[in-house]
């Protein structure tokens, strides 16, 4: 089909502050080989791209240098070498970048359909969220069932999906909250044990339960001596973020004494057969969590595409709860 030249999108004008997101008129994307182009319905907001606004979180060299990591819409053009997508289909996807936009280009095998029951909003927040809970928590972390798994910032969009897919598993989930209205939210959603980290401590309270065996992370700092301290024997922390820092002090005895793991990932930097690998993987067992009930979409608040920075400031704000999203085409 023929699309127009040009399209909205979202620049970053500079490296600072949410104000720096500035709505501006682009050219359309190209689908390359293996790639499709999809008119965005939704786009999902995640911490990635506030980092990425922040001048901290540079985009692949190949990739749009406009924020947006996940999107919903429908194809509109298919790229040489793409079989399973046609013009017209609706689709979820994981981006490279670029979802800040009416028009975005990804690989086609990064794309997925929109599970039964969902609608075009709730698809703009799995991607994301669903890639990198599963890769990390079962195909890095290797969750069992009645094991014991502690999520930090439960009530953000990667907590809430956290909490749900490995309750569906049959762990025992425990989160971390900055409220007793967030850890409410976390026992809503499957937690057993939900902790205010503001008045609370997770360590003694891991401690009580014999130990996590598994650990999401995304706070770091000063939290990786004690997620340390909070493990079972044996147990496994992955890591996915460092809102307080990448850099700590360790004593690294206890891990040998206690035959722990210490791992972690970033999404975006990964090849394509890797993202591809893990969208199959999402769609064959979490696709069927969400059809059943077992796995639901946590919303917070939707804006407007030319709203962008609002998001930003909501999502930095640390008062929301799940995902927060962009109205871009709906």
């Amino acid at each position: 089909m023929t699309l127009s030249h040009s399209m909205l999108a979202i620049e970053i004008s500079a490296p600072g502050g949410p104000d720096v997101l500035t709505p501006a008129s682009v050219p359309v994307p190209v689908p390359g080989h293996g790639q499709i182009v999809i008119r965005v319905a939704w786009a999902g907001v995640n911490r990635p791209d506030a980092l990425q606004r922040a001048g901290a979180y540079a985009p692949p060299p190949s990739a749009s240098p406009l924020p947006g990591l996940e999107c919903s819409g429908t194809v509109v053009e298919v790229g040489p070498g793409v079989t399973r997508w046609q013009i017209g289909d609706q689709v979820c996807a994981l981006l490279p970048g670029g979802g800040y936009a009416e028009y975005v280009a990804t690989p086609g095998a990064h794309a997925l359909p929109i599970p039964k029951g969902i609608s075009l909003r709730e698809a703009a927040c799995l991607p994301e969220t669903c890639f990198t809970v599963w890769s990390n928590v079962v195909m890095r972390g290797g969750l069992q069932a009645g094991e014991r798994f502690l999520v930090h910032g439960g009530t953000s969009g990667i907590g809430t999906t956290a909490i749900q897919i490995a309750r569906a598993l049959g762990a025992r989930v425990f989160a971390t909250a900055g409220s007793e209205e967030k850890c409410e939210v976390c026992r809503s959603l499957g937690a057993e044990g939900a902790v205010n980290y503001r008045t609370d401590d997770f360590v003694a309270v891991m401690r009580a339960e014999r130990g996590a065996n598994l650990i999401l992370d995304m706070v770091g700092g000063p939290y990786i001596e004690r997620n340390i301290k909070a493990l079972a024997d044996d147990g496994r922390l992955v890591q996915i973020a460092f809102l307080q820092g990448p850099k700590v002090t360790l004593n690294l005895a206890e891990m040998m004494t206690r035959r722990m793991t210490l791992t972690g990932s970033t999404l975006r930097p990964q090849s394509d057969l890797a993202k591809a690998r893990i969208a199959r993987a999402v769609e064959t067992e979490v696709w069927p969590m969400i059809e059943r009930g077992a796995v639901k979409v946590v919303m917070d608040s939707e804006h407007a595409l030319e709203n962008a920075a609002a998001a930003h400031w909501r999502l930095e704000s640390g008062g929301h709860v799940g995902k927060i999203v962009l109205k871009v085409g709906a």
